[in-house]
């Protein structure tokens, strides 16, 4: 894990030289990470969420308990979300709030975002809500990742992803 780790802090440098003047870079989301949760970074990913049209960088860690955090930081370095994922939506965590069947939510997601769902994440938001995270590709290869709630079933973010680097399950 080391090696993934050094290997993606490298790889993060490079891309974080490429910030313009007055924003962050992913050198300093790392930090602001690290401060927040100390974990070993499992993935980086850069995007734009449609509904604000602002860029931001998706940083995944895993906890010493094995735990996995996801945090957007904005492109001034400030964490503007914390989300822990589970496994699946028998995870207590997520049951216990949930209303809305995956299906469901899939159903909703894909309506608007029409494409081949590549992957569903099941993330608890820091209020403890539950929400699905569905990873969308359209027949153009843009892949939109699709939150909606699983207490109302409402679609509520939508970004495209820019880049990704780091471990990817």
């Amino acid at each position: 894990m080391k090696i993934q780790t050094t290997s993606l802090l490298a790889t993060a440098l490079l891309l974080s030289g490429n910030a313009y003047a007055g924003h962050a870079t992913l050198e300093d989301c790392l930090k602001a990470v690290q401060s927040v949760k100390k974990g070993v970074i499992e993935r980086a990913e850069y995007h734009n969420f449609s509904h604000e049209g602002k860029p931001s960088y998706e940083i995944e860690i895993i906890d010493k308990n094995g735990n996995q955090w996801e945090f957007e930081c904005n492109t001034h370095g400030n964490i503007v979300e914390i989300e822990r994922e589970v496994k699946s939506a028998s995870d207590p965590l997520f049951k216990k709030r949930a209303k809305v069947s995956e299906a469901d939510a899939q159903a909703t997601a894909m309506e608007i975002y029409p494409g081949k769902n590549e992957k569903v994440e099941y993330e608890i938001e820091f209020d403890g809500s539950p929400s699905y995270e569905f990873n969308i590709e359209d027949k153009d290869g843009t892949e939109f990742n699709v939150e909606v709630s699983a207490v109302t079933g409402e679609i509520v973010e939508v970004s495209t992803e820019g880049w990704e680097i780091g471990i990817e399950e």
